[in-house]
């Protein structure tokens, strides 16, 4: 071969291979990421053929293309590049403290531990998982103590047969006939569980050895005004009488503030003047800002309660209730997560045409095409406000065609009872019969042959020979 020739040979090889681009073999594995299981059995791709990869289980994307492509035998970079999967901060504890026992990875805990004077309600810990922190958030309320009823010989109190008190609340006692009390008259459930002041008791009058502090221009202890929500400060609750001229002071109850009118009552010869003081309920104020929510009030003065509610399409994560205290509201402000459906379970001969996703938020919509056959069901299902898809996947039943109905003719196939769409069968007429229409048909994909079955029609000679021998 001269050096003309063998130029010309080596440039259509060279054309040759540029006009047919080389394949790529399978694709390779990079850390933390796993390639989409469709891709996994095979060896070869075509030029220009993308291929996906997402993140491994625990791990999260925190930039790339998850995404290479075959090129001339060669796959492009990936670029995706994949984090462990951390929960963050779980928040702020009202009324304590958070302590992380690792960097909130799947599998860490946070613990909780509550300041002096409050209780921890719930459990004392969230486990960090793949949709977060779990559980409901802990919460830490005002230590409440309880105060037993007192024994007061010889009184009437006003627990009519309750053994039991909270903090805050307050007993009277009136002693019987022929006995006077002796130390308050209203005594007070404070921390501890102990009475303030201490319980009256309830003696016999002592002899007449002078005149009365009444007679004398002095008072006894004030009365009661029932209702007003005030009592007597501390220094003065253990005092049993005052003389003329001697002034109280009242403070509100737990829960109330002043809202008017003088705090002092004075003993003017023998008789109180009258309690001015107005007590009215302290207000808390709003419960906080929820996203993708709101709270509902009874009321936000102490005694009321805010109820989280979530917007549709949302759910609740921590304690919808929240009370107004006297320090304010207790708890912490939850939060409303948006619903998320899981994706849905892989149809046979069917793929998704949008964005296959790991999980898909609430009202995400997918939607099916068949790869073979023809789709029963909803084309289009979406991800309902319970977490659950509107529909069933579809299912893509495979239509296949029956023999052709052709008489007095046979094809170049061997016989089957059904053909797949795509198989083609070329006709021809039985000996002495002649065909007309098309040479071959093929199975449809609605399971018709196609273009339309020919007929084999006996030849003109055949019926002549036939006129021929019946004459």
């Amino acid at each position: 071969m001269n050096i003309e020739g063998g130029f010309l040979l080596l440039s259509f090889l060279l054309l040759t291979s540029a006009q047919e681009p080389q394949t790529c073999s399978a694709p390779a594995e990079y850390p933390h990421t796993r390639l989409d299981p469709k891709y996994s059995s095979r060896q070869k791709f075509s030029h220009g053929e993308k291929v996906y990869y997402s993140c491994a289980e625990d791990f999260t994307p925190y930039r790339g293309v998850p995404k290479i492509q075959c090129v001339h035998g060669q796959w492009t970079r990936l670029t995706l590049k994949c984090e462990k999967r951390a929960c963050g901060n779980a928040g702020d504890l009202l009324n304590g403290i958070l302590f992380y026992e690792g960097n909130s990875y799947i599998g860490d805990r946070v613990f909780a531990v509550c300041n002096k004077g409050y209780i921890l309600k719930g459990l004392d810990y969230m486990i960090c998982k793949k949709s977060g922190w779990t559980g409901d958030f802990p919460t830490c309320e005002e230590e409440v103590p309880t105060c037993s009823s007192p024994a007061v010989v010889n009184s009437v109190s006003s627990s009519k047969g309750v053994s039991m008190h909270q903090l805050g609340q307050s007993l009277n006692f009136t002693c019987k006939p022929g006995f006077q009390l002796n130390g308050a008259q209203r005594i007070t459930c404070g921390l501890g569980g102990r009475w303030q002041p201490e319980p009256p008791r309830c003696q016999p009058p002592p002899e007449k050895t002078q005149l009365p502090d009444k007679e004398a221009g002095g008072c006894g202890v004030p009365e009661i005004t029932r209702n007003s929500k005030a009592n007597l400060a501390d220094k003065y609750i253990t005092k049993t009488s005052f003389s003329s001229g001697d002034r109280v002071q009242y403070v509100c109850d737990v829960g109330y503030i002043p809202a008017g009118g003088s705090r002092y009552r004075r003993c003017n010869q023998g008789k109180w003047s009258p309690l001015r003081l107005k007590c009215e309920r302290r207000s808390c104020g709003s419960a906080g800002e929820i996203l993708n929510g709101q709270f509902e009030y009874t009321g936000v003065e102490f005694g009321d309660t805010a109820t989280a509610v979530c917007d549709v399409g949302h759910h609740l994560v921590g304690k919808a209730e929240r009370h107004c205290m006297s320090r304010g509201w207790d708890g912490r402000i939850p939060d409303c997560e948006a619903v998320t459906c899981e994706a849905p379970p892989p149809v046979k001969n069917a793929y998704i045409v949008s964005p296959e996703e790991e999980t898909y938020l609430y009202r995400r919509v997918i939607r099916y095409q068949c790869r073979v056959g023809v789709l029963t069901g909803k084309r289009e299902i979406w991800c309902t406000e319970s977490g659950e898809w509107s529909d069933p996947p579809p299912t893509c039943k495979e239509i296949m065609c029956p023999p052709p109905n052709v008489p007095n003719a046979s094809w170049t196939r061997a016989y089957k009872e059904m053909y797949h769409p795509g198989d083609t069968l070329y006709i021809s007429c039985d000996s002495g019969y002649v065909k007309s229409g098309p040479n071959s048909l093929t199975c449809g994909a609605d399971g018709k042959w196609l273009p339309f079955p020919p007929e084999c029609k006996r030849s003109s000679a055949q019926n002549y020979r036939r006129g021929y021998s019946t004459g």
